[in-house]
């Protein structure tokens, strides 16, 4: 699974050839969860307050470059990595 950015310990990927709707996957410590791109609503799993908001923030300001990853993804391309949060 290519990971597309990582900051403040959280992990962003992207699985090859995944289901619609277009989302990406945040891995933080030993929780999990699914991010849809277009809502930014957490499809499944948990993450802590703090994590769920760095995300978020996160994807708000690369919406474009994540609906162009999961484009990429689906297409059994690799996606280009993305800036982490600064």
């Amino acid at each position: 699974m290519p990971e597309l950015s990582r900051f403040y310990g959280i992990v962003i990927q992207m699985y090859f050839g995944d289901h619609p709707p277009p989302h990406f996957h945040a891995i933080y410590g030993g929780s999990k969860a699914v991010i849809d791109i277009e809502t930014l609503a957490f499809i499944e799993g948990k993450l802590p307050p703090r994590a769920r908001g760095l995300i978020i923030e996160w994807a708000t300001l690369h919406q474009d470059e994540l609906r162009e990853a999961f484009r990429r993804a689906e297409a059994l391309e690799a996606p280009e990595r993305i800036a982490p949060l600064e």
